[in-house]
């Protein structure tokens, strides 16, 4: 056991059992390009400039989780390439443990391509590369045990995914699923999760493809998913706040907190389930989890783009002293 873990993630282990968040999860480096007006089919738009920035559902949760102070661990795959270091190395940065993270040889490293209009809509195109090549043996069993707790998106294949979450369930481990992007998953899959976070577009869909008639109030939405699917089911609904609901159908409602004007909204959902993630790792209720991860997305949304405006412990902390 221990030989595998020192392997993984390079630690020094002694007698005493490995605890963290491990984050299974894609990695992608964002191109990001501003145009005054989307191109029509085969014509050409120029652009003054485009940046780049390390992104991808895996990466942007895994270092919102770095940026509370939870001892966070990611699991994934990127190329050999200089994307690929970039990346590792702003999560290094951050506390976060990438050594379970392998090198493709034949695929780059993830890529989307974020165009957006001055009128700030946007058209997203993302290029799997070295996520598609991820496995679950990335993520062997002797990490997935009661302490720790698994934190899964959908950018990486749906099986390896479910491999990863009925290692984690089996071990008792818990596991929180982001369903985003909102593809179909099996219901049989929905017996491996603890919670479920998805926001308000993303319910309907699930609820549609379950055969449920979605409904009009939110929280009447997530309290029939999660006492259908005997688990823990929340909504994040943006400027209206957060609906949650338990399998015994208990519902929580919490408003957002908005602590300025509002920048860009990109990336908060990932600091959200980052941020919630660490919290249960760190034992806290999970109605305290959830206001603290409401605070920090909150936060995020007062700086441009995502892994930079995420927040730190301090300044969550100052936060929560104003949301009431």
């Amino acid at each position: 056991m221990f030989n595998i873990l020192f392997f993984l993630f390079g630690l020094r282990l002694t007698s005493y059992t490995l605890t963290m968040l491990i984050v299974f999860g894609s990695i992608n480096m964002n191109l990001n390009i501003k145009v005054r007006a989307f191109p029509a089919a085969g014509e050409t738009v120029l652009s003054s400039n485009y940046t780049m920035s390390p992104g991808g559902k895996g990466a942007n949760q895994a270092l919102a989780a770095g940026r509370y102070g939870a001892k966070t661990a990611i699991v994934g795959k990127v190329g050999d390439d200089g994307n690929g270091i970039r990346i590792l190395n702003n999560l290094k940065r951050h506390g976060v443990m990438t050594s379970g993270v392998a090198k493709s040889d034949d695929f780059p490293t993830g890529m989307a391509i974020v165009t957006k209009e001055k009128n700030g809509e946007n058209r997203i195109i993302v290029a799997s590369g070295a996520n598609a090549l991820v496995s679950a043996d990335q993520a062997p069993s002797d990490i997935l045990h009661k302490d720790n707790v698994l934190l899964v998106q959908m950018e990486l294949p749906l099986e390896q995914n479910a491999i990863v979450m009925k290692r984690a369930k089996e071990n008792g481990a818990p596991v929180i699923l982001n369903l985003a992007p909102a593809l179909a998953i099996p219901k049989e899959l929905t017996t491996l999760i603890d919670y479920l976070i998805v926001n308000q577009i993303e319910a309907r869909q699930l609820a549609k493809k379950f055969g449920m008639e979605p409904e009009k109030d939110s929280g009447e939405l997530a309290r029939k998913l999660a006492m259908d699917h005997k688990m823990t089911v929340i909504i994040t609904m943006g400027e209206l706040g957060v609906v949650a609901s338990d399998k015994t159908g208990k519902t929580t409602k919490l408003k957002a907190y908005k602590p300025g004007d509002i920048i860009d909204t990109t990336g908060a959902g990932d600091c959200f389930c980052g941020t919630f993630a660490a919290c249960l790792h760190e034992g806290t209720t999970f109605e305290d989890a959830l206001k603290t991860a409401i605070v920090a997305a909150g936060l995020s949304c007062l700086q441009a783009g995502t892994m930079d405006s995420y927040p730190y412990l301090e300044d969550i902390e100052d936060g929560l002293k104003n949301y009431k």
